[in-house]
């Protein structure tokens, strides 16, 4: 029976490692790798996710301004309102995980863009007013999902041309529906 000293055994270990060591390296001048295409795309898909959800979010956090400051309205509201929280979160996967809540764990509501604070948010005095101020926001939300088609990849396109056209029933019930 043959037996491998402590010696051989090392130096084996080692030029193993140093082999996959020399095969993770890009190049041999120790400068920063460059991305690769795919590594850039996905930089990119994540981008336009973030983007995409920040928006839908801030026209989350109108919503709520609106019912905040006209809670008569709140009952009419809250199924687009659902709506807009539920694509908040379809926009956001596949991206970063959600911001750890208070407590330290995910949060399950989407958490408010930091450029965007409910306080900000100027509500129209009238709740006819609010409900237009919203469709505009409906409509301009809907309008940068449908401009972000032309860089997303095919799944995602799909995904944001559906919110893109929610976005626009939205606006019409918002403004129209009750008319007739």
């Amino acid at each position: 029976m043959t037996t491998v000293n402590r010696r051989t055994l090392l130096t084996a270990g080692a030029a193993g490692t140093a082999v996959a060591l020399a095969g993770c390296t890009s190049s041999g001048d120790g400068g920063p790798r460059k991305p690769t295409a795919a590594e850039r795309a996905a930089a990119a898909e994540a981008a336009l996710r973030r983007r995409s959800a920040t928006a839908s979010r801030d026209l989350m956090l109108r919503y709520d301004a609106v019912t905040g400051t006209h809670p008569a309205l709140t009952a009419r509201l809250a199924p687009l309102r659902a709506a807009v929280a539920a694509h908040v979160k379809a926009l956001g996967e596949g991206g970063t995980p959600p911001a750890p809540g208070p407590s330290g764990s995910a949060s399950a509501a989407p958490s408010p863009s930091p450029s965007r604070s409910l306080a900000a948010i100027r509500v129209p005095a009238t709740p006819a007013a609010a409900l237009r101020s919203l469709a505009t926001a409906e409509r301009a939300t809907a309008d940068t999902h449908t401009a972000a088609l032309l860089t997303a990849p095919p799944e995602y396109a799909r995904l944001l041309a559906s919110v893109a056209a929610a976005g626009a029933a939205h606006a019409y019930l918002l403004t129209e529906g009750d008319r007739g």
